[in-house]
């Protein structure tokens, strides 16, 4: 049983299990262009990996398929209101 659990270590060190570290979710303009994007270039000249999505979404508009890989893909998500 130990055998099982040391290759599963020894697996998860050879595979990242995000792809990135931050998945950076805002809404408006007003963040957009100001603490947003601060945050964004304070986390990436921090080393931390982080998405941020270029398109805007619309109120009412579905989330598309490439945010919600991102956001499953994603260990942590940092909300900005």
């Amino acid at each position: 049983m130990a055998s099982s659990s040391s290759s599963f270590a020894s697996d998860s060190q050879n595979y990242p299990l995000w792809k990135y570290d931050v998945f950076l979710s805002f809404r408006g303009k007003d963040t957009r262009k100001t603490f947003t994007s601060h945050l964004y270039e304070g986390l990436r000249n921090r080393g931390i990996f982080t998405f941020q999505d270029d398109k805007r979404l619309e109120q009412g508009d579905s989330i598309s398929q490439e945010l919600l890989k991102a956001i499953e893909e994603s260990q942590v998500a940092l909300i900005v209101f």
